[in-house]
Order: C-alpha cells, then structure tokens, then sequence
C-alpha cells in the first residue's frame, strides 16, 4: 500500500517524521497516492523516489519521457482510473497489460484494473513528472471530473475562486453536493424542477467548474450544445473550437437551467431566443458573460462570450502590425476628421483594434463618445451608450442624437445599414473623426459594401481615410515549437517561388501540456492596411471594380492578407495551415 511506502522511507531515514505527517494529512485532502504526495511537496526527489521504489519492490523501471503510447491501449483504463491511481497502461501482449505506475505497492490499484480490463497487469515503475505528462496529455480532464462525480471539491475550483460580483446578488459558493444527485427523470416541460435543478448544488459545482475552466484556459466563449445522445461543451481557444467535457445526459436541463439563472433569463421560457448577461468574479479576476440562448432540437443551446477586460491589450505596437501598416493606421485616427473603418468576420479582433485607436485618443482635451451593442469594456474618459434595438434606440438614432452633444470623435460598434452608413460618413464629412467596423472580406471589397448600402462614390471617396481588413491566426506555442519540412509542391501550389522558399525553416509545434497538445498558444494579428490615396479617390470616383483598386492599393505598397500571412509565417510567428485557414489567395 502507499502507506507502507511512507513508512518505509521514514524507518530507512530518507525521510523526517514532520515531513511524514504533512504528507500523509495532505494525501488525505487530495485522494492522490502518497507517492504523488511525497514528490510534489518536495519532501523527496522523484529520481531518489523511482529509485527507492523499483529496488524495494524488485519492479523494472522505464523511461517515458519520449514513449509513445498507442490509443487502443490509453483506452483500455477510463480516466477516472487512471488519474485516481496515477497509472498509464503502455503496452498489450496477449492477456497481460504492462502498466506503468509511481507506485507499484498499489494492489488495490492492479486488481482493480485487472477486474475492469480482463487482462494480467504487469506493472513497471516510472517517474511521477513523466506519468502526470502523460496523464494530463491522454486524459486532460479525467480527474476532475472523477471529483465532481464524486461530489467532492474541485481542487481548481474552491469557493474563492468564482463568485457572482455583489451587484447581481447571488452567491454561487457553496457546500457542493453528489452530481448523482440530479433526478435523471427530470423533464424540460416541469419548470419548477428544471428551476430547483438549476439551482441545486452538484449543478453549481459543475457551472462554476465550466466557467473557472474556461477563464484558466483563456477561452474567448463557451459553448453548451445538446445533442439526441451526446451534450457537449467546448471552449474557444485562440479562435478553435476544443471539447471540454461531454457531462451526463441527466444534466442538460439543470446545467442550462443555471446559466439561465445566473443570466436572470427566464428559465420557462425555451422557445424563444434570449439574451443576458453576467457578472462574475473568477480566479481574482472580474468577468463578464454575454450569454445568449437558442432552441435547437434537442434542447436549447447555451454560447457565453467571456469579456476579461484584465486581458484586454490595448497596446497597438503588439498587435503584430508591421512597421508600414502601423504607421499608416497611427496617421489615419490622428486625422482631424474623416471615418476609419475596420473590416473582418466575427472574432477577427476589430473591436479590440478600435477600442486601442480610442485609448490613444482619448486625452482630456478630446470629447470621445461611442455607440455599442453590447458594450465589451469601459473605458475611462469615453461616454459609452448602449444601443437597444429592442425599444428602438438603434446605432442610427443614438448617432444622430450624439451628434447633438458635441463630440470630436465618435465610435460606432458596427454601420449594419444604408441609412447608419449615412449619417457616419457625412458626420466625417463635418468635422468629426468616425471609426466604426463593416464585415467586409477584404479592404478594398468595403467600398462596393457601402455603395450597396446606398451611399454615393462621391461621398465615400472624399469621407474614407483608411480602411483595415483583419484575421487573428494563431501563434506557434513558443514551449514545444520545433522546425518543420513542408512539401514544395504544396507551397508553390499557394503562388509562392522556389527562389522564395531557399534557406527559409519553417516551425510548428509538437503538441504539449501548455498548449494543450494543440501546438499553438495565443494568437497573432494579420492586417491589410489601405490608405485612401488620391489615386484610390479617383477610382472610387469613377466605380472601379475591386480588383482594379485592390491592384492600385498594393502598387502604393498595402500588403493583403495573404502577404501579411506569409511574412509571418517566415518569422516562424505562425504555421502555412493558419495561413491557409484565414487567407484567401490575392
């Protein structure tokens, strides 16, 4: 037993009868072998430990620090096991399943294994460092749900880490209870049950769990999706989509339920849309949730924007800008009036790259005022209004109205129609400086956007001082990035030459536990910078089409998205997939 192994140590004197005790009252806390215990605590080296242990008990020890396990036989042992006993099944011959563990001692362990997988287990001793690698790469979040199943506290997520800000008035901290608490029989129809579901204590354990998670992990939303056998959350990480667990069927409505609570939805309410918002504070930060519900057909689907203002970087010199194209945007919001417009899909950074132009503006001799939907951050010195399309208060109307105040400098969310386009562009036309964000492909395709919105060439010519297309692409993780060889032909199929591709290395990441195998960590921003040239002017003039002014624009040196792709896929910034992900050829 573990136990034992203690004892041992501190009978051979490897160990201090203090140091036994604080680690044996620790293990107890955690449910983790006494070996993990010992190491982690620093009481002994993992090295004297493997040692120690493979001599005492006669068991062969392995390295497994470059060791290759197949997925046939990492999914012999559930997760729960595996990461309950710190055991990693590394190879099957026959009916024996060689099974490497920190503690060989644990026959409770082998006989249980040996019971679920009907096969002999022959164990073999391996490093505590190079087991919880392994663990945490084959089965990430095994033991964290092993505990909640368990009904016991999440070692990540303890009662000060999540709480509801003190203006929302509900405290979400707790003495959690069993998930199998949750009636299975529970139906979506008996609003009063999925009410008292949703605010039950196992359902509070696992929503804060999601949410503490995803802020860790730096996630931009979490999505909860119901499906006919299967519900599933996922996380976005720099811009992907990645599983975070797929819970109980049982739990779909009251972990719905909760979030709706949270939001102050109406949690009868499942066939319409809704939208709410909450105020959290997770892991010592201050968080808001813009939360939004969606009938599907298997239930309603949950999307929460998570909005970290601590992460918010408002530093446009690391954006990844070159040395050009910031340039040219550092002068076009400088000018004293004139709209500057931000282009790109859904999650491609324009509201951050805005909300920096107004931080490098705002001093107190400037009036900044914005009209958003939803307000993402405050920002100090800048009057925000929240546009309500519900009660009729659209970007329009809180436009014309902000024109009445006096500002010299005005940000709208979004131009999403002919007459919001119109009242922008002759505000830049008056004396005002207007930034605001289209969702427009490319740069150049923004001026036919707007002429199709009704606004005349004439008064998109003499208003446009810049125009910016942007993507984010995600970075190569800096802790497993390793140089990579790409097939020529796939490269030279992209347009790119031979004599470009002499002497260049290219990278990309292996996968490791920072990154969560994914080989990338964090993102990098691609820019197609278009300054409003005279040149450009008369071509807008006399309704080019956009590829004659895409041409013009990259003779007068804007590089498109592609070439900004490129340029940082040769500094190794980024990988040819990403580029091919979120460029288009041009």
């Amino acid at each position: 037993m573990a136990q034992n192994i203690g004892e041992m140590l501190l009978k051979m004197g490897l160990i201090t009868q203090a140091q036994y005790d604080k680690a044996a009252t620790e293990q107890r806390s955690t449910t983790e072998p006494l070996v993990a215990t010992l190491i982690r605590l620093g009481v002994v080296t993992e090295n004297v430990m493997l040692q120690f242990v493979s001599r005492q008990f006669n068991v062969p020890s392995l390295d497994l620090s470059n060791f290759q396990v197949e997925p046939a036989v990492i999914k012999m042992i559930r997760p729960d096991i595996a990461n309950k006993f710190m055991v990693i099944p590394i190879k099957k011959l026959g009916r024996s399943l060689t099974l490497a563990m920190i503690d060989p001692s644990d026959f409770h362990a082998m006989e249980d294994i040996k019971f679920l997988t009907g096969q002999e287990v022959k164990p073999v001793v391996a490093a505590y460092s190079a087991v919880k690698k392994l663990l945490e790469q084959h089965y990430p979040l095994g033991r964290d749900l092993q505990v909640i199943a368990e009904g016991g506290e999440l070692a990540q997520t303890k009662s000060e880490d999540i709480e509801k800000l003190p203006e929302q008035g509900e405290n979400l901290d707790g003495d959690f209870g069993n998930v199998e608490m949750v009636d299975e029989e529970l139906e979506e129809e008996d609003d009063i049950s999925a009410q008292q579901a949703g605010q039950s204590t196992p359902v509070v354990k696992m929503a804060n769990y999601v949410l503490t998670e995803a802020v860790r992990r730096g996630a931009s939303d979490i999505h909860i999706e119901p499906y006919e056998k299967v519900f599933r959350i996922r996380l976005r990480q720099d811009g992907v989509l990645q599983t975070l667990m797929e819970p109980p069927m049982k739990m779909k409505s009251p972990l719905v339920s909760r979030f709706k609570i949270m939001s102050k939805l109406d949690v009868t309410e499942r066939r319409k849309p809704q939208d709410g918002r909450i105020a959290i504070k997770v892991l010592d930060k201050k968080i808001d949730l813009r939360v939004s519900t969606l009938p599907v057909l298997f239930g309603e689907k949950v999307v929460m924007r998570i909005l970290d203002s601590s992460s918010l970087t408002l530093d446009l010199a690391n954006f990844g800008f070159t040395e050009d194209a910031l340039r040219n945007f550092m002068k076009s919001i400088h000018a004293p009036y004139g709209i500057v417009l931000i282009t790109g899909p859904t999650g491609s950074g324009k509201t951050t790259t805005l909300y920096s132009a107004l931080s490098q503006l705002n001093t107190p001799d400037r009036h900044i005022m914005t009209v958003e939907d939803p307000i993402e951050y405050n920002l100090k010195g800048v009057n925000q209004i929240q546009a309500e399309a519900g009660i009729g208060f659209t970007f329009g109307l809180a436009l014309r109205s902000m024109l009445r105040q006096a500002p010299n400098i005005i940000m709208l969310g979004e131009i999403r129609d002919g007459p919001t386009a119109s009242i922008a562009i002759r505000a830049a036309l008056t004396g005002h400086l207007v930034l605001s964000t289209l969702h427009t492909n490319d740069a150049p395709s923004t001026i036919s956007r707007l002429v199709d919105m009704g606004v005349d060439p004439f008064l998109v010519a003499s208003s446009t001082v810049l125009i910016q297309a942007q993507r984010l692409v995600r970075r190569i993780c800096k802790g497993c990035k390793a140089p990579h060889e790409y097939d020529p032909k796939v490269l030279t199929d992209l347009g790119i030459s031979l004599d470009e591709l002499k002497g260049l290395t290219f990278y990309k990441g292996k996968g490791c536990p920072v990154c969560n195998n994914s080989g990338y960590k964090g993102r990098v921003g691609l820019y197609e910078v278009m300054p409003i040239s005279r040149t450009l002017r008369a071509q807008i003039l006399s309704r080019e089409p956009v590829t004659t002014i895409r041409a013009t624009a990259v003779k007068e040196g804007m590089l498109t998205l592609r070439m900004d792709a490129w340029g940082k896929v040769k500094q190794g910034m980024t990988t040819v997939e990403e580029m091919i992900r979120e460029t288009a050829e041009g």
